[in-house]
């Protein structure tokens, strides 16, 4: 059948659209007979369509006729365990949510913005008491009247012909459906939103201000959320104008809402953001201020109305307003080429919701370009008539999170006393009931999987994926691992060698403030702060600092700077200057200081990050610059550094421009350029203006391995237990010796084995996760520092979690848990995907090239070959490793181990470890106002400890 043409066997075309600005083209079909829809964006994509098109009816099977049995309801949602304790997959995702601040929030908003009847007023996750009396059947139920093809809409990105989409569709998918009975839409059928409730519009005729309270020793800060009655779906100008207008007002420090609420030496909020969500009919506009001072939140409404009253009266300034919409067209662009299915494919599902049946959206959700250029033509009195408009005369819900202390010890009792009830409730023979139906889906989920089910699906070889090319050039090509001749040609013409590669505790104030400075230009003309991030702005499409590549390095510190091809030596100059020329002004530093010093408590509050934390305060030592830019060692250091800058503030810029000189030495820089470099005028002769970094030898990149304590070393007996307040699960890490080194033998082996573990219906996931002892555990492999860790996170015992682990691994290790070729050969394609998709993009590649060869020093296809061998690790190759390396991370002798735990369940964990053979230290994250303010801390940091 000709795709061309209007129809194609069951499926009508409901619209095509060719972008004239890309090599994009978007087709909407659907079923005449059953009702399915697909949307085909046809663009450039690394994914094969073969393999793709093989498993789509299978993929298409599970989403409308799963299993749903009454075993897998309760590993995967919910059950009670033999103490009467609540536990299951979704359960424990829940109860590490519903407490924290912004679910609290969220969950408040939703029931006072929307009306009555909307399933926006939904906690899509499942409320913690309505999971506990869920049932399979109510689930079934649900599934059966929206999981159905007339609801459905297929996205499919990447290159194919459509015929063959539509082929596959129509000779599998469709009669799959059929022969279930399911053809067309019922009698009755309601588009969900469109022809519901939801599409009632909230009716809010004045300001309506609740307050939501969530646990948290520390009364210092809450936050604020506040939602406005947006324009409609379809007036997609207006939208867009938003999105514009909320950079303008919240992107960098020289926007109005950062100058007049954070940017200031004490700050009225950490961050301010605006966002648009769709809704049928109409959106919702939602502004968050976050990190509020509590004795600020009852004023902070009224404060952001006078600051945008304030910007309307005096205007936009419509020099930077034209920066901005040049920029964000630019990104939209380069975001196009690099990935289109992530820009299209949240506008492609909106469609579906709420756009029109036959497509006439389409063409409008499409011109984005259109939106730019229309934009760019706006006045001020149309950008101040839209801000008027949607946030200044228009009534919000308004939401103040408030932190309460004492909430902490009144969920735990609550939460003792429930416990207590149901147990009662239960009674012996009802408990023994709730054991037996666990233990009975515990053998259900651990059935293996046929084998010819699984064999059906060959593992395709490396040689089959299509990677993307990269051609490489050095500066000094006598010591590049490999290089292409053209390229390496065009630079070399361009003027002679550059001296050098062209490829701690203050330092986190210093990447905060870095584009913020004053500069002084080569020339000798001085920017202040706003006039560097002005220009910054017009220069670049973007701009970025950070610890490290990825998770690697992160004692060294990356600067990105993304700019058109034409703007390339400009950039480089800017860049020099920003390295060299900033001054540390002191109240340039005293508002970065304080902008830090106001987000700690907010950090603190997730388990996870103090989690991983205090495991790096145990492993890695002061030289660590990830452990100097810790939550611990902040919260320690900053209030000290505010206090010195008070007190001697020449001291602190000195200590400023020390750690500058230091991080900028010739023998530890390092440039790379990514991009059309052949189409760069002078690709090497624009460095120049680093004429000051003087030839060197090389220093081979810091490792973490080399900022070691002791106890990382050598890994042994210890464990220290966290009573954290403010979550009601724990979370775990256990760390022992492995590997060393990127080249080593055992590599290959070892990431398998990782992967076998982890993976999806794996064994990890199969007795842990499907037992309900935790949402999620996985294995991490840092061969950088030659650490093996073991993960666990909300669970609602780690302990358990973690006994359960070293079970799986001894029985995987003496053969009393089966281990199959086929789940090696599951394990090596999930590691082939995550390694494709991780250099997707011409830049996610080009980086993971400079990664290989500048700093990890192994060649630019160090990915693809360590994939050819892993796709040769056998079964014993596993075990081997699993013995050798994963079990000793489970053996006190061998391991350390960190929780984070509510104070329900510190107790009990911290005597299993002990229990255990662990020598375990009990410590309390309890940081209050006066504490996180005081400037002199006696050095002891955040935690009160106690041995045990």
């Amino acid at each position: 059948m000709d795709p061309s043409t209007s129809q194609y066997g069951n499926f009508d075309l409901i619209k095509k659209v060719k972008l004239d600005y890309a090599p994009i083209e978007l087709q909407k079909w659907t079923s005449r007979k059953t009702g399915l829809s697909v949307v085909h964006l046809d663009c450039e994509s690394t994914a094969g369509g073969e393999g793709f098109l093989r498993l789509l009816p299978v993929y298409l099977d599970h989403v409308l006729y799963p299993t749903m049995t009454s075993n897998g309801f309760v590993t995967e949602v919910h059950h009670i365990n033999e103490k009467a304790e609540d536990a299951g997959v979704v359960y424990a995702e829940m109860q590490g949510r519903e407490q924290t601040p912004g679910d609290l929030m969220a969950l408040k908003m939703q029931r006072t913005f929307y009306p009555d009847g909307s399933a926006y007023r939904s906690e899509t996750g499942g409320l913690m008491e309505r999971l506990r009396v869920l049932t399979v059947e109510k689930i079934r139920e649900y599934h059966g009247e929206y999981y159905v093809p007339h609801n459905l809409c297929l996205v499919i990105v990447g290159r194919m012909p459509t015929s063959t989409l539509l082929d596959v569709l129509q000779n599998q998918v469709e009669p799959d459906i059929l022969k279930h009975g399911q053809v067309g839409p019922p009698v009755g059928w309601k588009r969900p939103f469109m022809e519901t409730p939801s599409i009632t519009q909230p009716q809010i005729s004045k300001a309506v201000t609740e307050v939501i309270e969530f646990p948290e020793k520390d009364e210092s800060q809450g936050d604020i959320a506040m939602s406005f009655v947006g324009p409609t779906y379809d007036d997609m100008i207006a939208r867009k104008a938003l999105d514009l207008l909320s950079t303008y007002l919240t992107d960098s420090p020289v926007s109005p809402l950062m100058k007049e609420f954070v940017e200031i030496p004490s700050p009225l909020c950490t961050y301010i953001y605006v966002v648009d969500d769709v809704r049928a009919g109409y959106s919702a506009l939602e502004v968050y201020l976050g990190g509020v001072p509590t004795e600020e939140l009852n004023g902070m409404y009224t404060k952001l109305i006078d600051a945008l009253k304030k910007v309307a009266k005096e205007g936009i300034d419509m020099d930077r307003m034209a920066t901005i919409i040049k920029r964000d067209k630019l990104r939209f662009l380069n975001a196009l080429e690099s990935n289109p299915g992530e820009v299209y494919s949240a506008s492609v599902i909106n469609d579906f919701l709420y756009g029109d049946n036959a497509g006439e959206d389409i063409p409008q959700m499409m011109g984005e370009t259109d939106r730019y250029n229309e934009l760019a033509e706006w006045t001020n009195d149309q950008w101040v008539k839209l801000l008027n408009k949607y946030i200044i005369d228009n009534a919000p819900v308004i939401v103040l999170g408030k932190p309460s202390a004492s909430l902490p010890e009144k969920l735990a009792a609550e939460e003792k006393a429930r416990i207590a009830a149901q147990k009662e409730s239960l009674g012996e023979e009802g408990l023994a009931k709730k054991v037996q139906e666990l233990e009975e889906a515990k053998k259900e989920h651990d059935r293996p999987i046929p084998q010819e089910m699984l064999t059906s699906f060959p593992v395709p070889p490396v040689s089959s994926i299509n990677w993307i090319p990269v051609k490489g050039a050095w500066n000094d090509s006598t010591k590049a691992l490999s290089s292409d001749k053209e390229l390496q040609a065009h630079v070399e013409k361009d003027g002679s060698d550059l001296p050098f590669f062209v490829g701690y505790h203050h330092a986190k104030v210093y990447l905060n403030a870095f584009f913020s400075l004053p500069v002084t230009r080569s020339d000798g003309t001085k920017l202040t702060h706003e006039e560097v991030v002005k220009q910054l702005d017009g220069l670049s499409v973007g701009y970025d600092i950070d610890f490290g590549q990825g998770d690697l390095f992160q004692n060294l510190i990356r600067i990105t700077i993304r700019v058109e091809p034409k703007r390339y030596e400009e950039a480089v100059a800017f860049l020099k200057d920003l390295i060299y020329g900033a001054e540390f002004a002191k109240d340039r530093l005293e508002v970065t200081i304080a902008k830090v010093q106001q987000s700690l408590p907010e950090l603190k509050r997730d388990g996870n990050t103090v989690l991983h934390a205090v495991s790096g305060d145990l492993l890695f030592d002061e030289t660590s610059a990830s452990k100097a830019s810790d939550i611990l060692a902040q919260m320690d250091h900053i209030p000290k550094l505010a206090q010195q800058l008070k007190d001697d503030p020449e001291a602190v810029i000195s200590d400023f421009k020390q750690i500058r000189d230091a991080l900028a030495k010739p023998e530890g820089v390092r440039f790379s350029v990514y991009g059309n470099v052949l189409d760069v005028e002078k690709p090497r002769s624009a460095w120049k203006v680093f004429k000051d970094l003087k030839s060197t030898t090389l220093r081979p990149p810091p490792r973490s391995s080399e900022s070691l304590t002791d106890l990382g070393k050598s890994p042994a007996k210890k464990a220290v237990v966290v009573t954290h307040p403010s979550i009601e699960s724990s979370y775990g890490i256990h760390t022992t010796t492995s590997i060393q080194g990127f080249n080593h033998a055992d590599q290959a082996a070892l990431r398998v084995a990782c992967e076998v573990l982890g993976a999806t219906e794996s064994f990890l996931w199969r007795y842990i996760r499907g037992s309900g002892l935790a949402y999620g555990a996985y294995m991490a492999l840092d061969v950088e520092a030659g650490h093996l860790s073991f993960h666990v996170y909300k669970a609602p015992d780690s302990f358990r979690a973690y006994e359960e682990g070293r079970k799986v691994i001894e029985g995987l290790v003496d053969g009393s848990i089966p281990l199959e070729q086929t789940v090696v050969d599951g394990a090596t394609s999930s590691i082939v995907y995550s390694t494709v998709r991780s250099v997707s993009t011409p830049g996610s590649a080009s980086s993971v090239a400079f990664l290989n060869q500048a700093l990890k020093g192994v060649p630019q296809d160090f990915g693809r070959k360590m994939l050819e061998k892993m796709q040769s690790v056998t079964i014993e190759d596993v075990k081997r490793v699993l013995g050798q390396y994963v079990l000793p991370c489970f053996q006190p002798e061998s391991s350390v181990a960190v929780v984070v735990s509510s104070p329900a369940k510190a107790n009990d964990i911290a005597e299993q470890f002990t229990k255990a053979g662990f020598d375990v230290e009990s410590r309390v994250l309890d940081v209050g106002a006066d504490e996180a303010d005081s400037s002199d801390s006696d050095g002891e940091g955040s935690e009160v400890s106690e041995e045990r």
